[in-house]
């Protein structure tokens, strides 16, 4: 039997669209490449896959979010077609955001069209740099001017809001300059943008060019720079850095987000997603292919589970705080033992013992978490 949960209530939902026109150097994500994509197949799986895991589930929507992989690859008519498959099984509020991610190529004014009738209110573009041989080298599916006309083409489809990903830190071998792209972002007049390091992970193509030393990562320094210019350039424009990769205006921050860093419940369908009903988290088989057959014959796609431990909770709960710009509430003994950050500029504290860190914080993250929890750890020993 595919249901692995009794019922889930959540506002917060997550759908998997895994196609991709082609593997982008840096990409580990459960992606399915796709000269054709198979719409039809993809959309009967899914709404297989909800009826039987989720007979008994509530979703009244404030947020729905088509990630991938690439949902636009569906197209105008593909990705309606999904969302009638939500509305028929779910209830998606008057006010509720829903996200779309694409890529420049499948920007068109038909495409724009049927996503805004379909109920389709935020875009998140894969840009990555308006630099032609940068996106070549990334293996990037489309060059600088279709990014540039697709902005225009949402922009002018009345989108209301237009976000863009952007990625820093590429190797010093690319003619690359990063406060360039800064620069023609903010002159579209977009609502949100993300900003992403570039990461080495092992088992994708940029993994084994570094590996080989074929290239070299970015330098520390080069990396921190560019994080922090994007910071300053965009703040100055009136953009509020509220979490380390997303810069948003005022009302635009991505409301989907902040379910996944407030620990709120979110369902999850489609190969490799996620769902999280409070306490265990749940997640699909990645493979599109394994995850389409175990559907289709009955079988449960679920590639695993975790139930949280309350460590792994005050870990995680203490980690998506200090992650954005709400930070966390800390105690008397606690701020003398981060005063080396506070010393540092890494981190404030305000009159209400809120710690937060500073966009050069934001950096060392990971170190600063880590010995939160570990302070924090000792009520369970």
């Amino acid at each position: 039997m595919l249901a692995y949960v009794a019922g889930v209530r959540a506002s917060h939902l997550y759908i998997h669209v895994p196609f991709c026109g082609r593997r982008c150097v840096y990409c580990d994500f459960s992606i399915a490449v796709r000269h054709r994509v198979p719409v039809d197949e993809y959309l009967g799986a899914l709404g297989r896959e909800w009826d039987a895991r989720h007979p008994s589930s509530e979703f009244a929507l404030d947020t729905l979010y088509f990630g991938g992989g690439t949902p636009s690859k569906l197209g105008g008519d593909g990705v309606a077609r999904l969302v009638d498959i939500v509305r028929e099984r779910a209830t998606i509020h008057g006010q509720a955001e829903v996200t779309l991610e694409a890529n420049p190529e499948d920007v068109t004014r038909d495409a724009v069209r049927a996503w805004r009738a379909a109920g389709v209110n935020r875009v998140s573009l894969g840009v990555q740099s308006f630099n032609d041989a940068v996106l070549t080298w990334m293996h990037r599916t489309h060059d600088a001017d279709a990014a540039r006309s697709a902005i225009d083409t949402l922009l002018e489809g009345d989108v209301p809001n237009v976000s863009i990903d952007l990625i820093f830190g590429v190797p010093r071998e690319l003619p690359r300059r990063w406060g360039d792209d800064l620069a023609e972002t903010l002159r579209f007049g977009v609502q949100h943008v993300s900003v992403y390091g570039l990461t080495v992970e092992e088992h994708t193509p940029l993994g084994r060019w570094v590996a080989r030393k074929d290239i070299a990562e970015a330098p520390e320094e080069a990396f921190e720079s560019e994080f922090l210019g994007a910071h300053a350039a965009l703040e100055a424009a009136g953009f509020e850095h509220y979490e380390v990769s997303n810069y948003g205006l005022r009302g635009r921050h991505s409301r989907h987000n902040w379910a996944y860093w407030e620990r709120k419940p979110y369902g999850g369908m489609g190969p490799a997603a996620h769902e999280f009903d409070g306490e265990t988290r749940h997640w699909n088989v990645g493979p599109y292919a394994e995850w389409v057959d175990r559907v289709v014959l009955g079988k449960s796609p679920s590639g695993g589970a975790e139930q949280l431990t309350p460590e792994a909770e005050q870990s995680e709960s203490v980690y998506l705080s200090l992650r954005t710009n709400r930070g966390v509430a800390i105690t008397a003994e606690e701020r003398s033992d981060v005063e080396p950050w506070l010393n540092a500029r890494w981190a404030t504290v305000d009159e209400s013992s809120i710690l937060r860190l500073t966009a050069s914080g934001w950096l060392r993250l990971d170190a600063l978490s880590n010995h939160l929890t570990l302070l924090r750890s000792r009520s369970y020993i």
